[in-house]
């Protein structure tokens, strides 16, 4: 703890600890930065889900019905599944999730018979538009130690490496 008593120090320095005691030849800064990053990436998770719970949604159907809100027009599966990131088999499981709650509907394309729309029902705009204000201020709320100048900064540094790392794939 500082002077303060803010703790300076967490459960990923005592790993780095033990390893460097035994390997003092390792990097421990990557084996940290990404230990923090695994950890972070839970605790969010949690913390996010637990939002979703209290508004009566999983994070999967926010991602969802977030997406069809922001593209502010209809999708089809195909571009829905590369925007929300899971397979085709997921997603149609998805949809169909989702439109049995009323939130989503399918639409033939006009001139298509083959193809289909995902479009937002009045229901699903609404349920989106009155939990992504709450989602957004939760977001800041686990951000609330660092200033806006810290945001920034961490958020360059993880576009730096989501860029590195989508490279690689």
């Amino acid at each position: 703890m500082d002077e303060t008593g803010t703790r300076t120090r967490d459960a990923v320095d005592d790993f780095l600890d033990q390893w460097a005691a035994l390997r003092s030849d390792l990097d421990l800064e990557a084996m940290g930065a990404v230990g923090r990053l695994l950890r972070l990436t839970r605790l969010v998770d949690k913390e996010v889900g637990r939002y979703f719970a209290e508004h009566g949604m999983e994070r999967w159907e926010f991602d969802v019905l977030a997406t069809l809100r922001r593209s502010d027009r209809p999708l089809t599966p195909k571009e829905l599944a590369a925007s929300v990131m899971v397979s085709s088999a997921a997603l149609t499981n998805r949809i169909d999730r989702l439109t049995a709650r009323g939130l989503v509907v399918r639409e033939a394309v006009p001139d298509d018979r083959r193809s289909l729309h995902v479009t937002l029902t009045d229901a699903g705009r609404a349920l989106v538009d009155d939990t992504v204000e709450g989602h957004v201020r939760n977001e800041r709320r686990m951000l609330a130690r660092l200033d806006e100048k810290d945001c920034e900064e961490l958020n360059r540094l993880l576009r730096t490496l989501v860029i590195t790392l989508e490279g690689d794939a």
